[in-house]
């Protein structure tokens, strides 16, 4: 066992943050779509939720926004002039693309990667994948963004492998940390890990065995590429596939439908197709990695909680976190207390006092929940030691000082009301740009962004 502890690297919101509606297969995303969007008070409750963890006494670090509207990206597909000439030629010709280029989807870093920590990878060192997220056109942008600012993160590579994202094709869709759940007795000591995948290549192409409404954008495969990756012991290495009804209700990634922290596991009964074989594939190696530990899986039935109401409340996207040796709390948004049955459930739950989570807390997320983003997609989990904490840029911590200083500058550049048309201000750039300049400086992190460099050169 070592003295690792999670931090939490959460995502700040960007100050394009929109309703674009650009996410088919997440209901909230399409059903919020043409609604004027508040970036201010997105960044301000992502920010107001860290805090509260840091408040807990949990470690919590901000991962960076990417740069948005994306230019290069546009450049790519033929549009050219100046900035602002490319803008308003993309607003005419192809307002879709300007959506996409424009997203701020980044913020839900539980799809930035994959994480492994030290003490499950052969070689002991933390492994992180950038997923390469091919299901989307607006997320597959952010890669290549997302393995930069990784890199500038985790830059010691004696206790640091940040890899390349896999292979883009179509058979490779890779979603992230959002399919994948680690479990064990603590943090500190040696994992399980559960990837979750709605397909296989061999399946897509088929065509066999596939959701009816919404594709699923995870293949097994790339989880199989993962675990070689991370040096992981095939032993502790546990594949489910998501349930096809459950991808066609809107459970797009698995952390909408199953949650999991150290010994605990919360899944709906539709999660997945082979429910039983999972969990007793998870059992078993859960046992045979810690002989004498029991690992506490607790279901959660339709006739508790539909399929619907997990998804619109977003129940398993909550954080469910470790604050004592043996006390969890739940970190929900407001949408569960306001969903009877939920709220129900999760009453219960605490008051037979059979599992670790002992705490609810509601806390309003609602800029990014009318997106499909609850509290546990702003957030990458990431099990580090204090040695390895101690190679991190100090300046992404979220502490006392920084916290203000994180809110001061979201008040200064974030607008408080954006509509999708408001994509096609060339003005939005400039204060997008200005923004993360600032935040480039505020976190010591030198030049990440693409315009950065493009400055420099000149």
């Amino acid at each position: 066992m070592t003295d690792a502890t999670e931090v939490n690297f959460d995502g700040l919101v960007g100050p394009t943050h929109n309703y674009a509606g650009l996410s088919v297969g997440n209901r909230a995303s399409t059903r919020h779509r043409g609604l004027i969007s508040n970036p201010r008070e997105a960044a301000l409750q992502g920010l107001a939720k860290a805090k509260h963890l840091a408040d807990l006494g949990l470690p919590q670090a901000i991962l960076p926004p990417h740069e948005r509207p994306l230019l290069p990206a546009l450049r790519q597909l033929g549009f050219g002039g100046s900035d602002a000439q490319l803008i308003a030629a993309v607003a005419r010709q192809a307002p879709h693309l300007l959506a996409a280029c424009s997203s701020a989807s980044a913020m839900w870093v539980a799809n930035a990667a994959t994480v492994t920590p030290s003490a499950d990878s052969a070689d002991q060192r933390v492994h992180l994948t950038p997923a390469n997220l091919v299901s989307k056109f607006h997320r597959s942008l952010e890669p290549a963004q997302t393995t930069r600012i990784l890199r500038a993160l985790f830059a010691d590579e004696s206790r640091f492998a940040v890899h390349e994202p896999l292979p883009g094709a179509q058979g490779l869709g890779d979603e992230g940390a959002a399919n994948h759940t680690r479990l064990a007795p603590a943090h500190g000591e040696a994992g399980v890990h559960l990837f979750a995948h709605g397909h296989t290549a061999l399946a897509a192409a088929s065509g066999t065995g596939r959701p009816r409404r919404y594709s699923s954008r995870h293949a097994r495969e790339s989880s199989e590429a993962v675990a070689r990756l991370h040096q992981l012991d095939a032993r502790r290495v546990v594949h489910a596939r998501q349930h096809p009804a459950a991808i066609d209700a809107g459970v797009f990634h698995n952390d909408v439908i199953a949650t999991g922290n150290e010994s605990l596991f919360l899944h709906h009964e539709l999660a997945f197709t082979d429910t039983p074989r999972v969990l007793r594939a998870l059992r078993k190696a859960y046992r045979e990695t810690h002989p004498g530990q029991t690992l506490l899986i607790v279901p959660v039935p339709a006739r508790k909680v539909s399929l619907t109401a997990a998804i619109r409340s977003y129940l398993f996207n909550s954080q469910l976190v470790t604050v004592s040796s043996d006390r969890m709390t739940l970190i929900a948004p407001q949408d569960c207390a306001e969903t009877p049955s939920v709220r129900r459930f999760l009453d219960e739950l605490i008051a037979r006092g059979e599992t670790p989570l002992k705490a609810i807390h509601y806390l309003d997320l609602r800029q990014s929940m009318r997106n499909g983003g609850g509290p546990a997609c702003l957030r990458l989990r990431v099990v580090l030691t204090t040695d390895e904490r101690r190679a991190l840029p100090p300046t992404v911590m979220l502490t006392a000082q920084t916290y203000p200083v994180l809110v001061a500058w979201v008040k200064k550049h974030y607008r408080p009301a954006l509509a999708p048309a408001d994509l096609a201000d060339p003005s939005l750039l400039e204060e997008s740009r200005r923004a993360l300049d600032e935040l480039t400086q505020l976190l010591n992190l030198g030049s990440l962004y693409p315009f950065q460099s493009e400055r420099s050169d000149r």
